[in-house]
Order: structure tokens, then sequence, then C-alpha cells
């Protein structure tokens, strides 16, 4: 793999007066990419955990939309989950724990033309990263964000994670949490994302439609998907999983995404909750808001060289 390295021979042309468009670097005579192709390090999480099957999802989207190497990019932060962009070989970035958000934005405005995949769990997503979690959500940057959700710090075996449950125990809450959890779903709709969803490991082909759905989505896309961790919370989500006596209920075909009210209250439904889009609404990107600011201004400037153009801002200064 070959993280941070982006062909320089796209990047758009700004601060010139030159806006053709740049054409896409994949041809349609060129073969889809397999699992094969896509897949970098052997993944080295604990046996049974939930992550597995996001990432062969993953490899999965990533063939079925026939992307090439140079538009993929997977983006992280700190934690187990957050080992992803090592297994794609593909742009990556293993960034600062919870500033995945940051660095993702600077990659989806700076280039419209790639997928931007960010992937984290609960505590690089809601603890120290909750802060950006909620201005990436409000700003609308366009990218999907998958939280895999397994309820504990993972990599640093064993402690209290922002969802962990009420009465968990662990080496930083021996006597048991005290602390309410907070409810992504709920925190991400009332930050302002677009497109909000969630899922469970356990259930593939729901995981495969719901990360469709938010790739598809125009704007921030967020999943909460329930990710067992088989060495420090085993069974934490057997009340979802029909296999283990649990019930899987989806979303009712009846609810209507648009509306942010009734997509609230369907969040805080009791556990283990429902499963599927609980919220989706266009709204206007912060791509296209700067888009357009640099377009307005590149018009002014038609027909000028690039010292022309400084020395009009030098003169505005004096």
């Amino acid at each position: 793999m070959n993280p941070i390295a982006f062909p320089f021979a796209t990047l758009p042309r700004t601060g010139t007066a030159d806006t053709t468009p740049i054409p896409p670097l994949q041809d349609s005579d060129r073969k889809p990419l397999t699992k094969k192709d896509v897949s970098a390090d052997h993944p080295t999480w604990c046996p049974g955990c939930g992550d597995f099957s996001v990432l062969a999802l993953y490899f999965k989207l990533i063939e079925r939309r026939r992307m090439h190497h140079e538009k993929i990019t997977t983006v992280a932060g700190i934690g187990c989950s957050s080992r992803f962009p090592y297994f794609v070989q593909a742009h990556g970035v293993h960034f600062i724990h919870g500033r995945a958000l940051p660095f993702a934005s600077g990659v989806s405005l700076s280039r419209p033309d790639l997928q931007v995949c960010v992937f984290g769990g609960d505590g690089d997503a809601f603890s120290i990263g909750g802060n950006h979690f909620t201005h990436t959500a409000r700003k609308n940057i366009k990218l999907t964000y998958v939280v895999m959700d397994n309820q504990v710090y993972g990599l640093t075996k064993n402690q209290t994670s922002p969802t962990s449950p009420v009465g968990y125990k662990s080496k930083t809450d021996a006597w048991g949490s005290g602390d309410r959890p907070i409810n992504p779903v709920k925190q991400a709709i009332a930050a302002g994302a677009t497109f909000v969803a969630r899922t469970s490991h356990t259930n593939p082909n729901h995981v495969l439609e719901m990360m469709e759905k938010a790739m598809d989505h125009d704007g921030f896309a967020f999943i909460q998907c329930l990710s067992e961790c088989v060495e420090f919370f085993p069974g934490a989500f057997d009340a979802s999983n029909p296999r283990k006596g649990g019930k899987f209920e989806t979303v009712a075909p009846e609810h209507d995404v648009t509306d942010e009210y009734a997509a609230y209250r369907l969040a805080d439904t009791e556990w283990p909750g429902k499963f599927g889009v609980f919220y989706q609404k266009p709204r206007t990107t912060k791509n296209d808001y700067e888009a357009k600011i640099i377009a307005d201004h590149q018009a002014k400037v038609v027909g000028l060289k690039p010292h022309q153009i400084l020395q009009k801002n030098f003169d505005r200064m004096k």
C-alpha cells in the first residue's frame, strides 16, 4: 500500500481561469478490480471480530461499483477498526486519534473526483473525535463515515467507551459504568447529517445495502454498524442477532426518511433498536458551496496571468 500518494496530474486547476473539467482516469474498457487487486496486508483483528465483515463488504462494493485504484480513498483514525487503510490497496491514510474526519474533509473538498470513505470506532468517533463528528455532519461534507461500534475500547484492552451500556464493567469502571451512553444515531441527526443509517455486522446483506446507499448519497453519510468485540465484550449484540435468539427489526417501510423528528423518535427505540435508514434528505454540501465560491472568483480574473492576479490582490490592500 502506498499511503498519501495522490496522482498530482489529476489535481483540480485551482487559482487559474481554466475551469475545463479534468478527464477521469478510469476508462470504460478497464477491468473492474477484484478482492485480490485491492487486498493489502492481512487483517490483524481477533478471530471472530465483526470488522472482518465490514472489510469484506467494502471489497465487494469496490468491485460492484467498478471503481479503480486511483479513485478509492480510505481514511481512518486510531483503534482496532481504524486499521482499515492498511488492508486496502489504494489511497489510504491512517491518521491521528479522532482526527480522521477533518483530514477526510480536506481530501473531499480538494478532490471531488474521489470516493472518500472513513472508518472508525466508537471511541475514535464519539470521544476524542466527537467534536469533529458534529462539525463534519453540520457542514455536510461529501463522504461516507462507517463507525464500527463495539461499545468498548478494544485496542487498549477493555476500557469503557462512549457507547458502553450502564453497568458495564471494564478496567476504568471495575464497579460498573454509571454514565449514560450516547446514542450515535440521535447525535448524527441532531448534528445535521443528511444520511443516517444503522446496521449490524451479523447481517452482511444489510450492511452491504446500507453502505451502497451511503456511497450514493450526496453529502455526509453516517452508518452506525454494531461490530462485536469477541475478546472484551462478547455477546454485546446478541439481542439483535436472530441466530442467538435476538431480533433484527428493520425500519418500517412507511417511515418517512425525510422527517427529521420522526427519525429522531425512531432512534430512541428500546435496545437493540431498529436497523435501516433513519434519515435522508438532500441539502447543499460544503463541497458545492466552496466550488461555487471558487468559480465566482475565477470568473473575475479570466484572461489574467497569475502574477497579474496577485498584483490585483496587492492593489486592494493599499
